[in-house]
């Protein structure tokens, strides 16, 4: 797997959604919203880490550093999904669907709902 495909870790997802969130930011930024709260190096790894990955971009502004997203949060959810589908169901979103009604995570009336206000939002975005 390329490092620009690989999926984040929970670490990493975490400091995705404070920079989507806040937008621009420097580490002690980003450092600031975590909870719980992580060393000021282990944020700025972590987001250099991102930054190598095609995840953040990074420009010198005076001494410091500010990361900006180059991936939407849409963008990152949908390639950690395919990533989840592709690694426990073989590729196969039925059997992901499949598997959440068995593990009753989500019962068939929801899944109905869902699918009808799915089929709403599509023909809304035409």
């Amino acid at each position: 797997m390329s490092l620009k495909k690989a999926g984040l870790t929970r670490l990493e997802l975490k400091i995705m959604q404070v920079i989507w969130k806040r937008g621009n930011s420097t580490v002690s930024a980003v450092q600031a919203e975590m909870r719980p709260p992580l060393a000021y190096t282990t944020v700025q790894t972590v987001l250099n880490i991102l930054e190598r990955k095609g995840k953040l971009q990074r420009e010198l502004e005076g001494r410091a550093f500010v990361y900006s997203a180059k991936v939407s949060e849409e963008k990152a959810l949908g390639q950690s999904l395919g990533d989840l589908i592709d690694r426990m169901f073989g590729g196969s979103s039925e059997e992901l669907v499949m598997s959440l009604l068995k593990s009753r995570q989500i019962d068939a009336k929801r899944l109905a709902k869902l699918t009808e206000q799915f089929s709403k939002e599509k023909e809304g975005a035409k």
